[in-house]
């Protein structure tokens, strides 16, 4: 248990610092904003209780925030892919279930389930994220360009980040 505590602690700090140190100086008119500390949600293990999701869900939102001065914007999202992503987690499901112990990613369920669970999440968080940020439809699709780009990168920055820094 202590265990746990000590590696989950030290992935948060790492993507944290990752999101702000890196991800955030990388902008290209407005358009590509990788936000990659929504792995740690990804990362918790598949049978964590909803309410310690949710709640490490807007620890690591309300980070991002003090970090980017973004007042409860990546708190809310995070919030949102937090509550969505056991619901994922079912619609993903192998056949046989996920095992008690399963922790998600590329080594124990393989990439194509990995990228899917993944583009799902990264998706629906960027997509409340930047229509949050905006809040009007009038800029419907240069927010929606703005999604699809940005999931994009994202996407690929966490799968980097998962074969170069999780063990098999």
């Amino acid at each position: 248990m202590l265990n746990d505590i000590i590696k989950y602690t030290g992935i948060f700090v790492l993507i944290i610092l990752i999101q702000v140190l890196i991800m955030d100086n990388i902008g290209f008119s407005g358009y590509v904003n990788p936000y990659v500390y929504i792995l740690f949600i990804l990362l918790l293990p598949i049978k964590s209780p909803a309410w310690l999701v949710l709640f490490l869900s807007f620890f690591t939102g309300l980070t991002v925030d003090l970090f980017e001065a973004t007042p409860g914007l990546h708190t809310s999202a995070s919030l949102f892919a937090g509550f969505l992503r056991p619901y994922i987690l079912r619609i993903i499901a192998p056949h046989d279930g996920y095992e008690k112990t399963d922790i998600p990613g590329i080594a124990a369920n393989g990439f194509r389930w990995f990228l899917v669970y993944v583009a799902l999440m990264v998706g629906l968080h960027h997509f409340f994220l930047f229509y949050m940020e905006v809040f009007r439809l009038s800029h419907f699709f240069i927010t929606l360009a703005r999604v699809v780009v940005s999931s994009f990168f994202s996407i690929l920055f966490i799968v980097i980040l998962q074969t170069l820094f999780i063990r098999r």
